[in-house]
């Protein structure tokens, strides 16, 4: 998971893109780096951690130039962040491109190879970003023979690049002298938006993961990146627009309502914060159903994601909301943090119990979701040593029961903790009285319910209906394998490649 952004202004975009990172660092918080085009320059500056830490006076500096990309970052293969992979990407031939990218190929490997193999590119890192980079260079590269480029080669470069490239990706991507591009995948996974600013000096433009981080700055929303859509921005700030893709269509990850994206965004039309809200209506009609209201005083949120549903299953159900916990806003994302040790240790320096508001009551204590269990079993635990009498756990979201491939890192099978257990054995597993989890139909109709235009969802980590079509057990057990023996698999892939090369 990653936070993207890309500018086109009529000034210096140095301040403007590290601001815009700040509102997205919700999306990572591993690496962080910024790209800024001067004529048919590049600068750029990135790295490992926050991006306040990334970034000095000296770095911001050279960042001259008024169009630019940046992200912040997240690994999604559940190991922690080599500063060589931080984003943006750079490619010298053809025209030049830096890259930044949100999502995960799930055909990386095999790109990688053919672009060894048949399109003589050299990939030097592990990251798909790099091969995506690669596949457009390339594309674009076919589509000119490496002389002239206008905007008709932009778009069908990238209508070259959907028909290779599966996964998720949204993408913004400069090309030296010439201007900016952005793209979403045809299935529109990931999300991507555009925002407007008219100044004394003429329109600029800011494209970005979330709503949020366009109008924090300042920029009127224009609309999403539609799936499959390529927009492209000159350097005069010149717009343009083109569908890419054949038979695109929007299946927007169900997981950026749930718990990634910031409440205050919206997201191909949809308010993250009222989906919550419905969320928590529907879990309150189901609490009710199931269980005697009497046994419950009151509601609690593990903040921040879960207090919108929280609240409104509070209001609902007649009972009283407090706020049990206090977060420490220091700590990361503990379900992505690689590492099962550092997630468990991470939990307590995280989260604070109120005792007063625990003892002697039975809790009911709301949550996002439920990945891997870590968090969960922790804060029941807190909750009873606080002197709370009964604990009621509650997910907004299903049982996470599937990997996620396209770019959350959940990838493991034996990591989750509902894969292959019921809903009594997780309860079990927390060390919760009770538990009651989001039906997956109601999690879908509390976004609809807000954009009834969405009728489908990337929602293969509830479900398991991998979106694009290409996911099968034996690239899962790929998958895991290369997470469990990293070593193992980096010496198999070389070997195998080394062997492709050996002429018939």
């Amino acid at each position: 998971m990653c936070g993207i952004v890309g500018v086109v202004a009529q000034t210096p975009v140095n301040q403007l893109l590290y601001d815009t990172l700040l509102l997205l660092q919700h999306r990572g918080q591993d690496a962080a780096g910024i790209a800024t085009g001067f004529g048919k320059t590049f600068n750029m500056s990135k790295g490992a951690g926050l991006v306040r830490d990334v970034f000095r006076t000296r770095n911001m500096r050279d960042l001259s130039g008024n169009i630019g990309i940046a992200q912040v970052r997240y690994p999604t293969a559940g190991s922690a962040v080599n500063a060589q992979e931080a984003q943006p990407f750079y490619v010298n031939a053809p025209f030049g491109i830096t890259l930044a990218h949100n999502g995960n190929l799930t055909n990386w490997a095999e790109l990688k190879d053919e672009m060894f193999r048949i399109d003589r590119r050299h990939i030097n890192t592990e990251s798909d970003s790099e091969v995506l980079l690669n596949v457009l260079a390339h594309e674009l590269q076919t589509v000119t023979a490496g002389y002239s480029l206008d905007t008709d080669a932009v778009f069908k470069a990238v209508t070259g690049l959907h028909k290779r490239v599966r996964g998720s990706y949204a993408v913004v991507a400069q090309i030296a002298g010439f201007g900016m591009l952005a793209f979403r995948d045809p299935f529109g996974i990931r999300p991507l938006a555009i925002g407007v600013a008219e100044t004394e000096r003429g329109r600029e433009y800011l494209i970005a993961s979330e709503s949020v981080a366009i109008e924090g700055m300042g920029f009127k929303l224009m609309r999403d990146v539609a799936p499959g859509e390529a927009i492209f921005i000159d350097i005069e700030g010149n717009f343009y627009a083109r569908q890419c893709a054949e038979n695109p269509s929007l299946n927007p990850c169900i997981f950026e309502y749930v718990y990634l994206a910031r409440p205050d965004s919206l997201m191909d039309g949809v308010s993250v914060y009222a989906a919550r809200l419905r969320m928590g209506e529907y879990l309150a009609d189901k609490i009710k159903r199931e269980m005697r209201l009497g046994d419950i005083d009151v509601v609690m949120p593990i903040p921040d994601s879960s207090r919108p549903a929280a609240m409104q299953m509070a209001m609902q159900l007649g009972l009283d909301y407090r706020e049990g916990f206090i977060k420490n806003r220091y700590i990361g994302r503990t379900f992505i943090m690689p590492g099962q040790g550092v997630r468990k240790k991470s939990v307590r320096q995280k989260l604070n119990p109120i005792g007063v508001e625990f003892k002697g009551k039975n809790v009911l204590i709301v949550d996002d979701s439920i990945v891997r269990g870590t968090t969960s079993n922790q804060i029941v635990e807190m909750a009873r040593e606080s002197g709370a009498n009964k604990v009621v756990f509650a997910s907004a979201a299903p049982p996470v029961r599937f990997p996620n491939v396209y770019g959350i890192d959940m990838p493991t099978r034996s990591e989750l903790i509902a894969h292959g257990r019921n809903d009594d054995e997780i309860r079990a597993a927390i060390g919760a009285d009770a538990l009651i989890y989001q039906d997956i139909e109601d999690m879908k109709q509390s976004v609809r319910d807000v954009q009834p235009a969405i009728r489908n969802f990337e929602a293969s980590c509830f479900d398991g209906n991998y979106i694009t079509g290409d996911i099968t057990t034996e690239y899962l057990d790929r998958v895991e394998y290369a997470r469990q023996h990293p070593k193992a698999y980096e010496e198999e892939s070389r070997s195998q490649l080394n062997l492709n090369l050996v002429p018939d």
